[in-house]
């Protein structure tokens, strides 16, 4: 998966090397690909040796493209959110898992289609919707009242002019189309040719975000994989921007035993509950060969650990 943008890329797993390193998987292992996109972490499992990979995507479009690969007697392909992975093994009467690997945001596969409304690179309906259903893109902008769109903009896009361009999307309504959207913020916006980032990038991220629920969909299966996860397993999460990245740095943080440090006004707290994942990983960044070979992979940082045998969290303490 990758974050928004206009560069069309090959459908090419980003860190794959990386992510099938912090896997380790062993022959005849059992892998959970919770992201199945496009297909190329559960390619790489299987290829690593995996004895059995359980593939999961919310998107129907994803699974149905996917079952090229069902010949394949090692995959099971489920059309699911990945925070449901512990419920999905329960039901096939699985326990646990050797490794499992998350790659946070939209696909690649998911931008190049422009009938999805994701991307403002052809112009196409405004959806945005990676299961299909709910409230669309367009539903959302035309009945969402000024503070809320701004609030969208500004929490999920991280959008210095939230304001100016919910005010403008407010003023141009209905608004149906990608390119119609995009126009709007670039005016709203300022945008000037030769700018860097496409201003649009921000708004179309931050709406995505929203619809999806993505940020609470990545801390639900984060603590789902934890449940999944055996004593020993490993897992693998790749983000593309800074409000992922915080997610997972800090479950990291929390559940391997680390704690903010302490001041004389605001005292260390220590957890009672025992760390739940060990030799958690540097994060890592593509490479100069593979951000040539795949724009995309740009903003991506891959973070790693291994499962202890303590038992999952019930939830956090705040």
């Amino acid at each position: 998966m990758t974050s928004a943008g206009n560069n069309q890329a090959p459908h090419v797993p980003v860190l794959v090397n990386d992510v099938i390193a912090a896997l380790a998987i062993h022959e005849g292992e059992t892998a959970i690909d919770g992201t199945f996109g496009a297909g190329g972490y559960t390619r790489a499992l299987l290829g690593a040796g995996a004895g059995r990979v359980i593939a999961l995507d919310r998107d129907p479009d994803a699974i149905e493209d996917g079952r090229s690969l069902v010949p394949d007697p090692r995959l099971t392909l489920i059309n699911e959110r990945f925070s449901q992975m512990d419920r999905v093994l329960a039901e096939r009467g699985i326990e646990h898992v050797d490794a499992i690997a998350l790659d946070i945001g939209v696909s690649s596969m998911q931008l190049d289609r422009a009938d999805r409304g994701f991307s403002f690179s052809a112009d196409g309906p405004l959806d945005m919707r990676m299961s299909r259903s709910g409230l669309t893109a367009a539903e959302f902008l035309n009945s969402a009242d000024e503070s809320e769109i701004a609030r969208v903009l500004k929490d999920y896009g991280e959008e210095p002019r939230a304001r100016a361009i919910a005010r403008a999307i407010v003023a141009a309504r209905p608004v149906e189309r990608t390119a119609e959207l995009a126009a709007i913020v670039r005016r709203a916006a300022g945008f000037r040719p030769g700018q860097k980032t496409d201003p649009a990038t921000r708004t179309f991220q931050a709406i995505r975000i929203h619809l999806n629920a993505e940020l609470e969909e990545l801390e639900l299966g984060l603590e789902a994989a934890e449940r999944a996860l055996r004593p020993g397993g490993r897992l693998a999460i790749v983000t593309f921007h800074s409000l992922e990245d915080r997610i997972v740095k800090r479950f990291f943080r929390e559940r391997s035993g680390g704690t903010p440090a302490g001041s004389r006004h605001r005292p260390v707290q220590t957890d009672p509950r025992e760390p739940t994942f060990e030799r958690v990983a540097k994060p890592v960044s593509p490479t100069g060969r593979e951000l040539a070979a795949n724009p995309r992979a740009r903003s991506a940082r891959l973070r790693s650990a291994i499962r202890t045998s303590a038992p999952a969290w019930k939830g956090s303490l705040q």
